[in-house]
């Protein structure tokens, strides 16, 4: 079967290995009989974003869940965040959530939490693995009233909505605010209006409108040109995007221009900083954060440590330090004091809260951080090779990383979720890192083409 898991659950093309029914209701019996042996009477909650498919497979992962007795519940389309926090505030033994983020519809994918609201750890996902090739799991499965039930929880979304207006001040309010507000026609497309509104903001709404196919498309956190136009038309104070799942914020500041999850992590951090609020002076980031970050924190006295891509492994690297704030360039932003994983609108509103607060404008508070040339190029690859079984690109790297030497860096890596090599290079000329960028790109398609043909 090879591995499933990668760096956020499993992910591909729905009704398609690996996110085809039957493998689906297998991983089901799986999950169940995982909790089973680690609950006595496991419940765990099923939520998705607005892909078509995600009825298809919510329906056999319960099938998989209930025939190994196991009760689920329902709670229809909610951010992933809110999915963590339901997971928490119900006691649950997991909560699985049915989506593929900011893929196109298409795509679909499952990633889990735990009792606690983090993500599975690597060694419970390996085990999950192999429950799905262990052929005697369903040679005892139970029968009569020992089969799990399913039921629906109709005020998901009440309840997440609750939690989120109660980590805005109560002394605070956004009345007076103009908010252009983009859910990507995905899982925040009713709770962010809701939460926004009644805490007092005038807002208007992109991407609320799905049809199970146009989740992310031409909208959300990766395609922000649109929210741009609106925040100028409407002369409004701030934009706000979020992706399919709504664990990833991209903003708008007065002034049209976008403002990415690097400054976003600037300006909160060094409000906590003054607050005493951010545990030793550090923030969490990866190794795709602008250096940028860094100065502007240790100007203050702060610092910057920094993971491998991918929130969960900021995730962990915040635990494993007892960090309260960390998060990625992308927009992932993780206020651990609060949550447990990434969450797009609870983002904005501590962004909204300081603008409040500090009553200045998002164009105004940007300025702490000046962001260091940067390029980023995606290029498709047919496999995987490590860089170090490739001697054009590996010399060629490192060439370029010498003639930067301090001033820049590049960071080559794969993705995680997609077949794409990902380059990263900063430095303070961007005209030349533009072609040193371009120069990777096609040694790295070359390199691995040849690679892959011997």
């Amino acid at each position: 079967m090879g591995k499933l898991f990668g760096t956020d659950g499993i992910r591909g093309r729905a009704n398609v290995f690996p996110m085809s029914p039957d493998l689906v209701l297998t991983l089901g019996q799986a999950i169940g009989f995982y909790f089973r042996n680690t609950h006595s009477h496991p419940r765990i909650l099923i939520g998705k974003d607005t892909r078509r498919s995600g009825y298809m497979l919510e329906q056999a992962l319960c099938s998989g869940l209930c025939s190994v007795g196991v009760d689920t519940f329902f709670l229809g389309p909610l951010p992933t965040p809110g999915i963590a926090y339901l997971t928490r505030g119900m006691r649950a033994a997991a909560g699985i959530v049915i989506s593929a983020s900011h893929n196109p519809y298409h795509d679909n994918g499952i990633k889990i939490f735990s009792s606690d609201g983090y993500k599975l750890p690597d060694d419970v996902e390996d085990k999950l693995e192999k429950y799905m090739e262990d052929k005697e799991l369903k040679d005892n499965l139970p029968t009569g009233t020992r089969i799990g039930t399913a039921k629906r929880i109709d005020d998901a979304i009440g309840q997440y909505a609750v939690f989120l207006k109660e980590q805005f001040p109560k002394h605070l309010t956004l009345e007076g605010l103009r908010l252009v507000i983009d859910c990507a026609n995905g899982a925040a497309y009713k709770v962010a209006p809701k939460v926004f509104e009644e805490l007092g903001a005038e807002i208007f709404l992109l991407g609320v409108e799905p049809d199970g196919a146009n989740i992310n498309e031409q909208c959300g956190a990766l395609y922000p040109q649109q929210l741009i136009e609106r925040v100028k038309l409407y002369k409004a104070d701030m934009g706000i995007a979020v992706d399919g799942d709504a664990d990833r914020l991209i903003v708008v500041d007065d002034k049209g221009r976008l403002v990415d999850g690097d400054e976003i992590m600037a300006i909160c951090s060094l409000h906590f900083m003054r607050q005493g609020r951010l545990k030793k002076n550090t923030l969490v980031s990866t190794i795709m954060s602008n250096m940028g970050l860094d100065i502007a924190l240790k100007k203050a006295g702060g610092k910057v440590i920094r993971t491998k891509v991918g929130d969960r492994y900021v995730v962990e690297e915040m635990i494993k330090g007892s960090y309260n704030f960390g998060g990625e360039q992308s927009g992932h932003l993780i206020f651990r004091d609060c949550s447990t994983t990434g969450d797009g609108i609870l983002a904005a509103l501590n962004l909204l809260e300081i603008v409040v607060g500090q009553e200045k404008r998002l164009s105004e508070l940007r300025k702490c951080m000046e962001p260091l040339p940067q390029v980023m190029k995606n290029v498709e690859v047919k496999e995987k090779v490590p860089v170090e079984s490739l001697p054009e690109l590996s010399k060629l790297i490192n060439s370029v990383e010498q003639g930067l030497g301090r001033e820049g860096r590049v960071v080559f890596r794969y993705s995680g979720t997609e077949n794409l090599a990902r380059i990263m290079i900063e430095g303070n000329n961007r005209e030349n890192i533009e072609k040193m960028a371009e120069e990777i790109a096609q040694t790295a398609v070359r390199s691995i083409k040849e690679h892959t043909t011997r």
